[in-house]
């Protein structure tokens, strides 16, 4: 049985909205400027869990996004990235961009629910936040691991949205990486009355 990840980078106020600043996003380009001397340890904490996990569970946007900055990169990380199987969930989409690819067009429930039955091991959900959005609302995400930027941008577009009831969550994990960034995973818990 798969476990789905959702594995993102986020300001303290969690906007995840165009963090490499190529967007044009006004407040984009945040990930370089707060990461800082930090970074080569996040590299090492995101190869670690891509070598770790079975596949990657995309949007459209996120999918094309990745395609053109992972594709032609070589290392390890970058060759297991580009090596393991990906899950694109969108309407519209003909062919995935990024090689090993297949798209998902169903009911997102319905065929994420399926996809965690064939995969046995971590599917990691990056940057997609429409999907963890709707991965969330639907009580399909297993894990939330988040590196938070110390940086407050006020606004942009966050990784959380409403959602039709509360999504209780445990924390199992915080530490920081570095000067500045740190490190927290978290676990759905059951609703009190799920729990009786």
């Amino acid at each position: 049985m798969g476990t789905i990840v959702i594995a993102t980078n986020s300001t303290l106020d969690g906007v995840v909205q165009d963090p490499d600043g190529k967007e044009g996003f006004r407040l984009g380009g945040w990930f370089d400027r707060f990461g800082g001397d930090d970074l080569p340890t996040w590299a090492a904490l995101e190869t670690d869990e891509a070598l770790n996990a079975e596949a990657l569970l995309l949007g459209r946007r996120t999918d094309a996004w990745f395609a053109t900055r992972w594709s032609s990169r070589s290392g390890v990380w970058a060759d297991r990235l580009n090596s393991m199987p990906k899950y694109v969930v969108s309407s519209t989409l003909e062919q995935p961009a990024w090689k090993n690819g297949t798209v998902l067009r169903g009911d997102v429930a319905e065929e994420v629910s399926a996809l965690k039955r064939r995969v046995d091991g971590e599917i990691l959900v990056y940057a997609s936040y429409q999907l963890g959005r709707a991965l969330l609302e639907h009580d399909l995400v297993d894990e939330v691991r988040l590196v938070v930027f110390p940086v407050v941008l006020g606004a942009g577009e966050r990784l959380f949205g409403e959602t039709s009831d509360p999504k209780p969550l445990r924390l199992v994990e915080s530490r920081p990486l570095g000067a500045g960034l740190t490190y927290v995973t978290y676990r759905p818990v059951a609703a009190p009355e799920e729990r009786r």
